[in-house]
């Protein structure tokens, strides 16, 4: 699937308060859009990494927003944002409305239906397959969609063990999965009974979404904008190791080991 390329229309309308201080732009295509961009050199495998992470979930079926490759005119930075003024394209993940944080506070809003457990299992496991670091108990990077009753993930950056491609990948621990949160336990309560068939289901689901995912890889590599200025032959070495028979045995067997694990907290 070709990626939209946008460019902004108006200044930028916010800068939100977290960690890689995204910003939000109203685009030519009439969405808005928040945004990460080229705050440093290494800033690149981030974008890399939410570019790859969001691409990847929907060719597993995951709710991610729409994103686009946006183009945010220097003119629009508009003074209150000048400290991170770049030419260099931005990631842009689409503002959805009609939706909730999940919060340890929130999980009641969230309805308890066997389809919203095997949404979260299916997230959970493909977190385990990107090595994502940054969906766990303190931290979901998930909203929910009350009308839909669906799970909307957010927030790519951290895939690839926090965005390290100088390494081999790394298998996650039992608290760096969605596994072990509040929520989890609020769906998977009342249908342990039901988790064999669950397990059964994910593992048929996972087969066909990396077959789905090898065959899309190149193209969505290809449209990596060029000024974020990545080596593209380190980028096809990283996700090339999501596809190593090794690695999805040992994801597969750990995501079932963490899984049960988290029936007897």
């Amino acid at each position: 699937m070709k990626l939209p390329v946008v460019y902004s229309l108006k200044p930028i309308e916010h800068q939100y308060r977290t960690g890689e201080e995204p910003v939000l732009v109203v685009c030519s295509d009439k969405h808005s859009y928040i945004c990460k961009y080229m705050r440093s050199a290494s800033a690149a495998y981030k974008l890399a990494s939410e570019l790859l992470g969001s691409a990847l979930a929907r060719h597993w079926s995951i709710n991610s927003p729409e994103v686009a490759i946006v183009n945010i005119k220097p003119n629009h930075w508009s003074g209150l944002f000048t400290s991170h003024i770049t030419t260099a394209p931005a990631f842009g993940s689409r503002r959805v409305s009609g939706v909730i944080d999940v919060t340890s506070s929130t999980t009641t809003k969230v309805s308890n239906t066997e389809h919203l457990l095997r949404q979260l299992a299916c997230i959970a496991l493909f977190d385990f397959w990107v090595a994502n670091e940054d969906r766990n108990i303190n931290n979901a990077n998930l909203m929910y969609d009350i009308s839909k009753e669906i799970f909307v993930p957010i927030d790519y950056g951290c895939i690839f063990n926090t965005a390290t491609f100088d390494y081999p990948l790394s298998q996650l621990t039992s608290t760096d999965s969605i596994l072990f949160s509040d929520l989890f336990s609020y769906l998977i309560s009342n249908r342990v009974g039901k988790c064999d068939r669950l397990v059964n289901d994910l593992k048929q689901h996972f087969t066909e979404s990396i077959m789905l995912c090898n065959s899309n890889i190149s193209s969505v590599i290809s449209q990596m904008p060029n000024t974020w200025n990545l080596p593209k032959e380190l980028i096809i070495k990283k996700t090339n190791e999501l596809f190593e028979e090794k690695w999805l045995k040992d994801v597969w067997q750990n995501f079932v080991e963490c899984f049960y694990e988290s029936l007897t907290r």
